[in-house]
């Protein structure tokens, strides 16, 4: 079978990848005062230029800057849009592991001014990644819109700005669309929205958590979806624009549970993508039914490859878990990647630097085994 030419690619991976320790030194004397902004931006390109080389010796085919420049996947983009504000209020998640509870209380988001792109937001940093390259397809992940707005909700927007509600969503996709038209004028054809809200809402509790905010969580996900599409709508011919979604990645710890079931059907049918990275590493990400409804013309990306923990997967495993997969898809229409990225937060996953390489092998010498 014929490797894909564009991404998706056979073998692929998310994002984030584990900050090496100088880099977590350099912010931390960054932070104190001790270095300046020109000497962490020198530490940081010269662990982007290691991280690149990884990605290509093992045989990757996309590289992406292992998101060092940010100490979080969502919030350091989100927090550039115009009219979005940090406050101190902090938002309370809870996370789960095999050993307890992880709480997480990131800064707060208000919606202080019509929503806008006042310039292009990680443009230095995706310049950098595509001079860096030597052979992969540089890949570009930013926060869908959803997670400007599932975070606080309609309590995080001044009703000062938008009575109409509509408009927020107006200003918010124009402003990704503004976005997307940007980063093809600098050359991107791979291009990631991570996207948690889509599958933290098959949990019943994530429902009934929306539900308690009075915005209907049995339904959210179609106006979300419909909000993602009108942000790609005019997007650039030859960007291939992918999706990813996870039940929370924190420290080795997650916070949603649940098969794809509640949004697969609007989801899969209905989002303009090319394709879906999603989470299957265990019993919570539930079965492969769901993907019945993929379109002949999208890919789905399947996470099977943990990467909260340094264990192996056995590459016999992972193939049958592909073959049941493949019940519900042409095998052409799949891939292979790991659940989640490494480090969604700088804090990173309980997993050693030599424990991300091997996944990340294993998962392309079981890509060319099944694929050719």
């Amino acid at each position: 079978m014929a490797p894909t030419t564009v991404p998706p690619f056979r073998a692929d991976h998310v994002g984030s990848l584990l900050r090496p320790e100088r880099l977590l030194h350099a912010r931390r004397e960054r932070a104190e005062g001790a270095i300046g902004d020109e000497d962490l931006r020198g530490v940081e390109d010269e662990c982007v230029r290691e991280a690149v080389r990884m990605q290509e010796d093992v045989g990757l085919r996309s590289a992406t800057d292992g998101e060092f420049r940010r100490s979080s996947w969502h919030m350091d983009f989100i927090y550039r849009l115009g009219g979005v504000s940090k406050v101190q209020d902090p938002i309370a998640v809870t996370f789960h592991n095999e050993r307890g509870d992880v709480e997480f209380t990131p800064s707060g988001l208000r919606v202080t001014e019509p929503v806008r792109l006042e310039r292009t937001i990680f443009a230095d940093a995706f310049s950098f990644l595509t001079k860096t390259v030597t052979r992969n397809t540089p890949k570009l992940t930013i926060p869908s819109p959803s997670m400007v707005h599932y975070r606080g909700g309609a309590a995080a927007i001044d009703p000062g700005v938008y009575p109409d509600p509509e408009r927020f969503w107006d200003d918010l996709s124009a402003a990704y669309a503004a976005q997307v038209a940007a980063l093809g004028r600098m050359g991107c054809t791979y291009l990631q929205l991570d996207d948690t809200s889509l599958a933290y809402l098959n949990d019943p509790a994530q429902r009934d958590m929306i539900d308690g905010r009075g915005e209907g969580g049995d339904h959210i996900h179609v106006r979300y979806i419909r909000q993602m599409n009108a942000a790609l709508a005019d997007r650039p011919e030859g960007m291939r624009v992918t999706t990813h979604m996870c039940r929370g990645n924190f420290r080795s710890s997650w916070a949603a549970s649940g098969g794809y079931d509640h949004v697969a059907e609007e989801l899969f049918g209905e989002l303009d993508v090319d394709g879906f990275f999603l989470e299957f590493d265990d019993e919570r990400s539930g079965g492969f039914e769901p993907l019945r409804f993929l379109p002949r013309d999208k890919y789905a990306v399947l996470g099977l490859v943990t990467t909260k923990k340094g264990e192996l997967e056995s590459k016999d495993d992972l193939k049958r878990r592909i073959d049941e997969a493949a019940r519900y898809v042409p095998l052409e229409r799949l891939c292979l990647s790991p659940q989640c990225g490494f480090s969604p937060t700088v804090e990173g996953n309980g997993l050693t630097y030599d424990e991300q390489v091997a996944k990340l092998a294993l998962i392309v010498e079981t890509a060319e085994e099944v694929w050719g």
